[in-house]
């Protein structure tokens, strides 16, 4: 994640108070210093030591929030401009940094709110129509968003960073010529920022202008050489133009700086096949796979380049995979059947060509209207995909995003499946969990069930029939002696779609067994059960079609001068995790004090953004069950991409010794510099 970098130059024109002592003078002279020169570590030491002399100073408060913000510690700065604003309640600045830091956390409506108390206090300062235009924007109200930048435009004519932005908000618009008007202004201001041809070359390609397009970047290029960003834009520019040289040209530049960008090398492997180079193409795609096993795009065009070089076994293997990733993959089934056909395999090839069909007929009779489906026979899957991604940040990177090769990821969800055995995963923890109801649930069921967060469980488990767990000798009493309620059998069902990768019968399930009445003792409180696979199973589904569309970036403010932050022009899609949030939410109203209910919670807040919050359901995890290891290292990898590096090792340290042994890779990765 880039820097935010917070310009404090006009704030040290400010004094300190005419009363204090020469002591506080040294420290606040050292603090304001270590800041100018980004020295934010010893800024909040000297300010530290202010804060203990005296603990009544707005100033010290305000500039030790600024040092935190710039270290990434959001946390720690809102706290503190929270007491800027606290201890002087008409103290503009601390309003005014305070919104802009819960902006970065995605809390808009209280950024909004300290926004328009500090406009309330100085109406006139321009700066804070700047910061409430990129408070709409990332929020989404677009229209808003226009109108503060037209009033700082007025104010401010000569500020490009403004126009950028304004041009960003039109294009959420549909207002592709209002946007082009603004780059060309904010171009035509400063010549010498790549953004701004970076900006109007997309816009070009967007309407078809690609050699346009292309002498833009040139020009972004030609101002800032390792902006792998504009190398990128321009091979998908160049391909459009069916110069697959140039592209390749490019996509090879953007892998020299970043070896391990699995979109590039998606990308590449694409029009290595097209010119037909399948060797190399298999070598990309191969590198894909690695770094992201379970993109099915990957596994169902690698399937493409063994049928071009006649190795079928190599293809079915593929479509196999794809199909088992992605079940209703229409395209896949039909690929598969002329595999199959290829092999001498004609009755299995004739079930899949049906399969085929019978899948393709079900979704045009919902009209087309599931986007992420891929029985949509008419969609190419062989296209480049583009990224609206920051190819050029180092460091600890949004591991969401999957286009890196670090093999670094959150622990997963806990969920309730199927199992051969009981408490798996409990058994590497050694102090197992224990709760009565939770106990009593998993050990009624008439089949093997555990909560987990790995699906390991699930894969080889031998359940056996469902109508005969359902109805046959043993049942589920849910506190009713020999029987079974609606609710449960509805759950059951749920658990055996998701283990035949059924999501939508199995949603249908958990959505039937949420919504049945409870006749049972223990019903109301086994909704929370019900309600905790249902949330889990939702945002499962749209990590799914996040990973195919290779869209999960939250847009964050990009901060340029002492309230400057420029936003994108194009934001990549903002996957929706409420109601995943609502129904866990939902559980720990039931039934309180679950510790995976908050496990899961700090999970879905990450994949929201709201990092704070995931932080804070981490920690609740932990106080409801100090052995949870995979908690530990969650809220490490959290807290280290916040860069809250010595709590977050901390953390990683203590998972590790639960038994987490990712915990060592990513603390040889990311603490040891610390040693």
């Amino acid at each position: 994640m880039r820097k935010f970098f917070l310009v404090i130059v006009t704030l040290l024109s400010f004094g300190v108070l005419c009363n204090a002592q020469y002591d506080k003078d040294v420290f606040a002279f050292r603090g304001r210093l270590a800041l100018s020169e980004n020295r934010y570590s010893d800024a909040i030491s000297h300010f530290n030591i202010l804060a203990r002399l005296d603990s009544t100073d707005c100033w010290t408060f305000f500039y030790r929030g600024i040092a935190k913000y710039n270290l990434g510690d959001l946390r720690g700065a809102q706290t503190d401009f929270d007491t800027s604003v606290r201890l002087n309640p008409v103290f503009t600045n601390g309003y005014h940094f305070r919104a802009i830091t819960l902006s970065r956390t995605g809390k808009y409506e209280e950024a909004l709110e300290s926004l328009e108390k500090a406009m309330s206090l100085r109406p006139g300062l321009n700066g804070l129509y700047y910061s409430r235009g990129v408070t709409y924007f990332l929020s989404q109200q677009f229209d808003k968003a226009v109108e503060d930048f037209d009033y700082y435009i007025v104010k401010e004519p000569d500020d490009p960073s403004a126009y950028l932005n304004r041009g960003a908000s039109y294009l959420f618009l549909n207002d592709t010529t209002a946007a082009l008007n603004d780059y060309n202004r904010a171009i035509k201001l400063d010549r010498f920022d790549p953004e701004g041809y970076i900006r109007r070359g997309r816009l070009y390609a967007d309407m078809k202008m690609y050699p346009e397009a292309i002498e833009d970047m040139d020009k972004a290029i030609g101002l800032d050489t390792t902006n792998t960003f504009a190398y990128f834009n321009r091979a998908l520019m160049y391909f459009e133009q069916n110069d697959y040289n140039s592209a390749m040209r490019d996509f090879d530049r953007v892998l020299k700086d970043e070896p391990g960008n699995a979109l590039t090398l998606y990308n590449r492997s694409l029009i290595n096949a097209r010119i037909g180079n399948f060797e190399e193409a298999l070598a990309d795609m191969d590198r894909v796979i690695s770094i992201n096993p379970d993109n099915v795009l990957a596994y169902f065009n690698r399937a493409s380049y063994f049928c071009e070089l006649g190795r079928w076994v190599d293809a079915l293997d593929d479509y196999d995979k794809a199909i088992e990733l992605y079940p209703d993959f229409a395209k896949a089934y039909m690929n598969r059947s002329y595999v199959k056909n290829m092999l001498g395999r004609t009755k299995s090839s004739k079930q899949d060509y049906d399969t085929a069909r019978k899948k393709v007929q079900d979704y045009r009779d919902k009209n087309a209207s599931d986007a992420g489906s891929f029985a949509d026979t008419t969609k190419k899957y062989s296209n480049l995909l583009a990224l609206d991604a920051d190819f050029a940040k180092k460091g600890f990177d949004n591991e969401l995003l999957q286009d890196r090769d670090i093999n670094i990821r959150l622990k997963p969800l806990y969920k309730f499946v199927m199992s051969d055995r009981k408490d798996n995963v409990n058994v590497a923890l050694q102090n197992r969990y224990e709760h009565p109801l939770l106990d009593k649930f998993i050990s009624d069921a008439p089949v093997m069930i555990s909560i987990t967060n790995s699906d390991t469980l699930s894969a080889k488990a031998p359940v056996g029939d469902m109508e005969s767990s359902l109805f046959g000798d043993t049942y589920l009493s849910a506190g009713e002696s020999n029987s079974m309620t609606d609710a449960d059998r509805m759950f059951l069902r749920g658990l055996y779609s998701l283990r035949s990768k059924q999501y939508a019968a199995a949603l249908e399930h958990f959505d039937q067994a949420v919504s049945a009445t409870a006749t049972g003792e223990y019903s109301e409180y086994y909704k929370a059960f019900y309600l905790l696979n249902r949330g889990v199973l939702r945002a499962d589904m749209i990590d799914f079609i996040s990973s195919i569309e290779n869209n999960v970036q939250t847009l964050t403010m990009d901060d340029k001068g002492t309230t400057r932050a420029r936003v994108r022009d194009r934001v990549t899609r903002t996957y929706d995790y409420s109601e995943a949030i609502e129904d866990i939410q939902a559980a720990d109203r039931l039934l309180p004090g679950i510790p995976y209910f908050h496990f899961n919670l700090g999970n879905l807040y990450c994949l929201s953004g709201k990092l704070v919050e995931s932080v804070d359901s981490y920690t609740t995890a932990i106080s409801l069950y100090p052995y949870m290891g995979d908690a530990y290292f969650n809220r490490g990898l959290v807290l280290v991409y916040l860069k809250d590096k010595e709590k977050g090792c901390i953390d990683l340290s203590r998972a590790g010794e639960l038994g987490v042994d990712d915990a060592y890779v990513v603390i040889s990765k990311y603490c040891e510099e610390n040693k």
